[in-house]
C-alpha cells in the first residue's frame, strides 16, 4: 500500500486525511500467471494498481488474439471503457505473471471524488496519462514503421523482452512473429 500511496504524490499532492481514505478503501488482490483480472463481455467494476507483476489487455477478433497493452509495476490498470461506463467490456485483461494489485471499486471511488475533490484530481491526472499514451499508441501505428514502432516500445519499456512472449509482443506491434524475429536479429 506505501507504494500506492508513494507513486500517487508523482500525480498530484493529497491531503493526509485523503491519504487516509484512500488506504481504507484499497483491497490487496493477487493473481496467478495467466489468470484474467477480466474477461470479455463482464462489467469492469474496479481500479487496480499493479504494484507487483505484468498484465496485458488483448481483443478476440475471429479467434485471434489482439494485444493492445501491457500494464507492469506503479501503472493503474481497468479496462477503462467499461470502468467508467458500467458497460459490458470488448477486451480481455490477463496475468503474464503472479501479480500483487490494488483494488477499489467504481462505488467506492466515485463515493471519495464527491467528499475528496483532491482525489478526484488525481484520477483525472491518471486518465488523462492513460489518454496520452492510447493516442502515442495511435500515432505509432498509424505513422511508424515496425522497426521504429520497435524501437519505441524498447525505449519506453526496456524490460519487455525479458517479461513478455515474443508472440504478445508481435501482436501489440502489429507485426507476424517473423518480422519481429528479423527486426530484433538487427539489434
Amino acid at each position: 500500500m506505501e507504494q500506492l500511496l508513494n507513486h500517487i504524490k508523482n500525480y498530484s499532492p493529497l491531503s493526509t486525511e485523503a491519504q487516509y481514505a484512500l488506504h481504507d478503501c484499497f483491497e490487496q488482490v493477487v493473481f496467478s500467471k495467466n489468470e484474467y483480472l477480466l474477461m470479455e463481455g463482464k462489467i469492469c467494476r474496479h481500479l487496480y494498481f499493479l504494484q507487483q507483476g505484468a498484465l496485458r489487455g488483448f481483443y478476440t477478433v475471429d479467434g485471434k488474439e489482439i494485444t493492445h497493452w501491457f500494464g507492469f509495476e506503479n501503472d493503474f490498470v481497468t479496462s477503462f471503457h467499461s470502468f467508467i461506463t458500467q458497460e459490458p467490456a470488448v477486451e480481455n485483461i490477463q496475468l503474464l505473471e503472479g501479480s500483487i494489485l490494488w483494488a477499489i471499486s467504481k462505488d467506492t471511488l466515485d463515493g471519495l471524488f464527491n467528499q475528496y475533490h483532491e482525489i478526484e484530481r488525481l484520477v483525472r491526472i491518471a486518465y488523462e496519462k492513460y489518454y496520452i499514451r492510447l493516442e502515442e499508441r495511435y500515432v505509432n501505428a498509424q505513422f511508424k514503421t515496425a522497426t521504429e514502432r520497435y524501437e519505441n516500445l524498447l525505449r519506453q519499456t526496456p524490460h519487455i523482452p525479458g517479461r513478455v512472449s515474443l508472440g504478445h509482443i508481435a501482436s501489440y506491434l502489429g507485426i507476424s512473429q517473423e518480422t519481429l524475429s528479423r527486426i530484433r536479429s538487427r539489434f
